[in-house]
């Protein structure tokens, strides 16, 4: 087996270097005792993140009630995102490996479209779209229906147009592998259609399911141009980060960040150590 070269060594490392120089950098300077979230280093602090604001006049990401609502705004919107994206991607991954029907190709290939479109073309016309429905529908209910205006709920169902499709695409892989003469023999055996599912079809797909929940569960966090699109005055996390920078960058966005790549790696983290142990 030939040993790297200098030239492979240096371009690896170069390689690694683009990708995570300005991930440390961030992480760095979330502790740095100024009021500008770049050098030079004032010192070591924590006050970015559970600071009362005394010091430099604004509270830290874990005190800030703007952050905080801002977190749990992206929770009320990636937990129903991620539910939804199982439980109809483990439904469509079924009609796609399982049925048969005409037009089963140009079906599937359509539901792959919303990954080709710009998210701000799909948020874009999530609003139009909805926004003309609701004008239609309160002009013949004659009531408000809020929850088809610019809004969480919005966000909720822009961010499924797209998260739906991967999820969808994660379970229906597993379930290609899966050898159907298991289901075959426990009918055999005399058990019902209900009891196969729950007890071989489902552990199987475990693994998918869960990884499909936690992929769509990051990128409903992480998503930002499709959601700016569909927001309404209550703003998830990174409409938040997008809002301070305009007003003026400080190091609690880089304590934000730092504190999402935590989250979010360690999550990855977590589900390849178990699916390696599944």
């Amino acid at each position: 087996m030939n040993r790297p070269t200098l030239a492979w060594k240096l371009y690896v490392g170069a390689f690694y270097a683009f990708l995570f120089a300005p991930l440390l950098i961030v992480a760095i300077f979330a502790f740095n005792a100024s009021q500008f979230p770049s050098p030079p280093w004032q010192g070591f602090t924590l006050e970015w993140f559970i600071g009362t604001g005394v010091v430099f006049g604004k509270p830290g990401v874990l005190v800030d009630p703007i952050w905080l609502d801002s977190i749990a705004n992206s929770f009320k919107v990636a937990i129903p995102v991620a539910l939804l994206a199982v439980i109809i991607g483990t439904v469509n991954a079924w009609v796609l490996e399982r049925a048969e029907f005409r037009g089963k190709t140009v079906l599937a290939m359509m539901m792959i479209l919303p990954l080709v479109i710009p998210g701000v073309v799909l948020g874009i016309s999530i609003l139009a779209f909805f926004s003309r429905l609701a004008n239609g529908l309160e002009d013949w209910l004659q009531t408000d229906l809020d929850f088809l205006r610019p809004g969480l709920p919005l966000v909720v169902l822009g961010q499924l147009s797209f998260i739906l499709t991967i999820a969808t695409l994660i379970i229906a892989a597993r379930l290609r592998k899966f050898d159907r003469s298991l289901e075959e023999a426990a009918f055999d055996l005399g058990a019902s259609r209900a009891r196969v599912l729950r007890t071989i079809t489902l552990p199987f797909l475990s693994p998918a399911l869960v990884g499909a929940g936690l992929v769509a569960l990051l990128m409903s966090f992480e998503n930002f141009n499709t959601t700016l699109m569909l927001v309404g005055s209550e703003a998830p996390l990174p409409i938040a980060m997008y809002g301070q920078m305009r007003e003026g960058a400080s190091p609690a966005i880089n304590a934000v960040s730092l504190m999402l790549m935590l989250a979010m790696g360690g999550t990855a983290s977590l589900f390849a150590l178990t699916s390696k142990q599944r």
